[in-house]
């Protein structure tokens, strides 16, 4: 038989249990809310970011020496001048007289260590010459590099090698 003290008693300690998930769902609440907030502050900047480099590009798809009100057309009927851009190549092919000092840093520090080297270098090599450690994660990212590099024109492959 239960008496009324304990029946009582049990409705208390039911209640505590009851009121502790109630504050750790608040807790749960409160730490979701940040990070929604940070989620949607990352949203808006990433979305900025996208509307601006959208407006550069649209402004790099002009021809520079065609006047910002002109179509690009040599006449009444005629095909474009020449296509427009639809991305920024980061490497350009290369060309006779061009210099290294024309690509992005992490390409132009690898032209000039296999250049330096004067002999072909695997991706690991490259990656110990720029100061990166010979670590495999460290190898595979720079793997494009060096076959970019090649695609472009910048550096030719000497076996499984490539060399400037």
């Amino acid at each position: 038989m239960v008496t009324m003290g304990s029946l009582l008693g049990e409705l208390a300690r039911r209640e505590a249990v009851v009121r502790q998930r109630i504050e750790e769902i608040h807790e749960q609440i409160a730490a979701l809310a940040s990070q929604l907030e940070d989620e949607q502050d990352r949203l808006s900047r990433l979305t900025i970011t996208r509307e601006t480099v959208e407006e550069i590009l649209g402004e790099a798809a002009r021809p520079l020496d065609e006047p910002e009100g002109q179509v690009g057309l040599a006449g009444a009927g005629a095909a474009p001048v020449r296509p427009p851009v639809l991305g920024v190549v980061t490497v350009p092919p290369w060309r006779p007289g061009m210099k290294a000092g024309v690509l992005p840093r992490a390409y132009r520090d690898a032209v000039e260590i296999m250049a330096d080297a004067g002999a072909a270098m695997r991706a690991g090599q490259i990656a110990v010459a720029m100061g990166l450690p010979d670590e495999a994660a460290k190898r595979e990212g720079l793997r494009s590099k060096p076959k970019r590099l090649m695609e472009r024109g910048w550096a030719r492959k000497r076996g499984r090698d490539c060399s400037r």
